[in-house]
């Protein structure tokens, strides 16, 4: 009944949503034990493929186009972008018109639901597969029980990111920790999933590689460093505002681990980072991978139209550097970036265009990137690859280039923030991050040239860091007011087709 019960939801689900290639996708509470031999523990890694590669797809998974443009545009570095009256309830949900019922019965705001805890439920299924691998591995066999454990590790730490990346958009949400309880558990509080996710990672991190991601096997695999940065998050979420908070020794501890293990390194050139030369780089804790195996043509391996949705819009001249024109960084940020002399993040995070559809501005790779019809004169810099890193026959916008979650500069300016917070100095772990960027190094750092030196570095990332650290350091009601936010405001409702299904939202 309750596998019943679950296939009956996802159908639903896409009824609503109308996402086809959702269908085309394994249903995984389905039965499948005639396929799958147990005794093999030689396939037992297969679930946990299959988690990441669930997260890295575009539906479900945690990079399709609109659940980025859900996620970020509430910020004040990130416009709608693109025509005025395509996908409009971005602006919507931008200028927090909540009880608009657009907003409440909006696609995308379902479609972001359904592809998140469809890999949520896609770990739970995968962790319990992996228990059935476990039932036939002996007592004495301590190498596979090590692997089990690992594996089991690693998926719990993708279900917890699910579970923030939920959190973040919708507030209080249901914990699912097995599919049984679908459509059963109750809301958690924000508070409640925080403190959840610090629990599933202390419950984690002693299982999982000493190394980083760029050393796991296989590459770029979860790593207890992960974990760390993870547990950190949620613990500086869970802390806000309040300095004598005791989650901030949760942040100090776990981010000091992360820097005291000495594997880590920022990539000496930021606006490589984000390209071919920066992929699974030592500054990097998470990231979604993708490859067209180095060949012209043939299977390739691809977050969808992710980076599409972002490139520049209008007619670029048969060049590949070319996409929808969402997500247009704002003139706050350009002007942040200049009243700071932020050189070298505002060329790598905005992507400038002409003013006219003739015009052009010529990167720092050599693209020429012409204007459109829509006046639009700024595109996403973070999600721009050269066409001369592009494999040569490949005509997919970012075609080969990973999507970077996860970076030690994350690590590094949590460090600095507890630390100042705690009424230490934090110099050493800012300046790090603050000279990467070619800026003179500060003494005496302050609680709020932390926070700006946060806003400067992840400007424009697809996570919704600078609106989250806007709501965790209470500063949204006054930086966003002009956009319309007002305490309550602070999530986007739960989608009404949810809420048909579950009375419990």
């Amino acid at each position: 009944m309750n596998t019943t019960k679950y296939i009956l939801f996802l159908l639903l689900l896409m009824q609503a949503t109308a996402c086809k290639k959702y269908l085309d996708h394994d249903v995984e509470d389905k039965p499948n034990s005639a396929s799958i031999d147990y005794t093999n523990i030689g396939a037992m890694y297969s679930p946990v493929s299959g988690a990441y590669r669930t997260a890295a797809g575009e539906n479900p998974g945690f990079v399709h186009w609109m659940d980025c443009g859900v996620r970020v545009v509430r910020g004040d570095d990130v416009a709608k972008g693109s025509a005025p009256n395509d996908q409009g309830t971005l602006s919507d949900i931008k200028n927090f018109h909540n009880e608009n019922p657009g907003v409440v019965t909006f696609w995308g705001n379902n479609n972001y639901w359904v592809d998140h805890y469809a890999v949520v439920l896609y770990c739970n299924r995968a962790l319990t597969e992996l228990d059935k691998f476990r039932a036939n591995i002996s007592a004495s066999d301590a190498a596979n029980l090590a692997l089990y454990n690992q594996y089991r590790a690693e998926v719990r730490v993708i279900r917890a990111w699910a579970h923030i990346l939920i959190s973040r958009v919708f507030g209080d949400v249901p914990i699912l920790t097995s599919n049984d309880i679908l459509l059963t558990a109750g809301k958690s509080t924000v508070l409640e999933i925080r403190q959840w996710v610090i629990s599933e990672m202390d419950s984690s991190i002693s299982y999982l590689p000493d190394a980083r991601p760029n050393e796991a096997s296989p590459r770029g695999a979860v790593t207890k460093y992960t974990a760390l940065l993870i547990k950190a998050k949620a613990a500086a979420d869970a802390a806000g505002n309040d300095n004598g908070s005791p989650y901030w020794d949760i942040v100090l501890s776990a981010t000091n681990d992360i820097i005291n293990s000495h594997k880590f390194t920022l990539f000496p050139d930021f606006y490589q980072l984000w390209k071919i030369p920066g992929k699974l780089s030592d500054e990097s804790l998470l990231e979604l991978q993708y490859t067209d195996f180095g060949t012209s043509t043939g299977t390739s391996v691809t977050p969808g139209v992710f980076f599409t949705f972002q490139g520049p819009s209008g007619d670029q001249k048969g060049s590949p550097v070319s996409g929808w024109g969402f997500l247009s960084p704002s003139q706050d940020i350009v002007d942040f970036f200049n009243n700071r002399n932020d050189s070298v993040r505002l060329k790598t995070t905005i992507l400038n265009a002409g003013s006219t559809e003739s015009g052009f501005v010529t990167t720092p790779s050599g693209d020429k990137i012409y204007g459109n019809s829509n006046g639009q004169t700024r595109f996403m810099g973070k999600a721009y690859l050269p066409a001369s890193q592009m494999t040569p026959g490949r005509t997919d916008y970012g075609s080969n280039n990973n999507v970077r979650v996860l970076r030690y500069a994350d690590a590094l300016l949590l460090n600095a923030e507890a630390k100042v917070r705690k009424g230490q100095n934090g110099d050493v772990p800012f300046n790090q991050v603050h000279e990467r960027a070619k800026l003179s190094p500060v003494t005496g750092v302050t609680l709020q040239q932390v926070l700006d030196e946060r806003r400067a570095e992840f400007a424009c990332e697809w996570w919704g860091e600078r609106y989250n650290d806007l709501i965790r350091t209470g500063q949204a009601a006054t930086v966003l007011a002009p956009q319309g936010f007002a305490p309550g405001k602070e999530y986007v409702p739960i989608p009404q087709a949810q809420k048909d299904l579950d009375a419990n939202l």
